[in-house]
């Protein structure tokens, strides 16, 4: 398997925010848990130097001839300015890439370039609440969904802003290495391992006296127990909180309800063990929490699509693939021909 190329759009006044979360998750070496790893390239999408916020100034080494080549291109957020008029070489350029077929990926704001290609007509995709409103009046024919993190349309992928670039990077991740190498990988930037995409962008005004972090203590005493039945009751009981009161500042908080957490940890972490253990699909049932094998293979392939088998069987090819090419490399670079050059 060779290395996958994520191309970045580069334009002018970009946020820098949004252009340091894919540099951190895709362009920083990780070949130590996953190898091949990615290849980040910057790609101007104007002439000249670009500017980001901040005062930073770059100089990319590529540009879009390059973009159209890569197997990702990424649009971070933009400029008012590019989201009202964007540059038309690159509408263009991702016109092209994605007849290709070329994943695309917009973070933010990045949406208007895509819709302005017209790769959201008739999608689903998402952006910023704030422009929201904005969005839907100048794209109408795009299904626009405000109120998520982020939306996987296969091929076309969108995000919320800010901390969202951070959750879609890492799902990338997820959908190519597998969970346990996005969790590693969540691990190593120290933030959450896993927020699905259906999570509300912002919560609801807490009720008073409830903090964001109040819940930190009660998750994570449900993930060291999810082999266990457990119960809203549960939870409740183990926060402190009457269940009612305990079931509102879960959704306020986090956008969705007890169970269907209890569910997403559940199946991710049987996609872990799927990934990283040969032991049989009813032992990481039960493991897991999911009991049997058929419980399993129901939720499992509501959430992801496939069956355990299947996502097993996948992931192994890609990492015995990515073993093999690292071997490869490794005996290239140890003859007299891979010392040249």
């Amino acid at each position: 398997m060779g290395q996958h190329v994520v191309a970045v759009a580069v334009t002018d006044s970009l946020p820098i925010f949004e252009l340091a979360v894919p540099q951190e998750v895709f362009g920083t070496d990780r070949r130590d848990i996953a190898d091949p790893w990615y290849e980040m390239r910057l790609c101007a999408a104007e002439p000249g130097p670009v500017s980001a916020t901040g005062g930073a100034w770059l100089n990319p080494t590529y540009g879009l001839d390059d973009l159209v080549e890569a197997d990702t291109v990424l649009v971070p957020a933009c400029a008012r300015a590019t989201q009202v008029q964007p540059p038309a070489d690159l509408v263009e350029a991702l016109r092209v890439a994605h007849a290709r077929g070329k994943r695309i990926v917009g973070i933010c704001t990045g949406a208007y370039v895509m819709a302005a290609a017209g790769l959201l007509d008739g999608r689903r995709a998402t952006t910023h609440w704030m422009n929201a409103q904005d969005f839907a009046a100048r794209y109408p024919l795009v299904d626009l969904d405000p109120r998520v993190l982020y939306v996987d349309e296969g091929d076309i992928l969108t995000s919320a802003g800010t901390a969202a670039a951070i959750d879609l990077c890492l799902h990338l991740v997820r959908r190519d290495h597998g969970a346990a190498v996005a969790h590693e990988v969540a691990r190593r930037m120290v933030v959450p391992p896993h927020r699905p995409g259906e999570h509300a962008q912002y919560p609801a005004p807490p009720v008073r006296g409830a903090s964001p972090d109040e819940l930190s203590p009660v998750l994570e005493w449900a993930r060291a127990r999810l082999d266990q039945p457990l119960t809203v009751n549960d939870l409740a009981r183990h926060a402190n909180l009457s269940p009612r009161t305990f079931a509102r500042r879960f959704r306020d908080t986090l956008g969705t309800t007890p169970l269907q957490w209890l569910l997403e940890q559940r199946v991710r972490l049987a996609q872990e063990l799927l990934e990283t253990t040969d032991e049989s699909v009813e032992r990481i049932a039960h493991r897991s929490g999911f009991g049997t094998g058929a419980n399993l293979r129901q939720h499992f392939g509501k959430v992801s699509g496939v069956t355990p088998q299947t996502y097993r069987h996948v992931f192994r090819y890609r990492a015995a693939a990515g073993r093999h090419g690292a071997a490869r490399g490794a005996v290239a670079a140890a003859s007299p021909g891979g010392l040249a050059g």
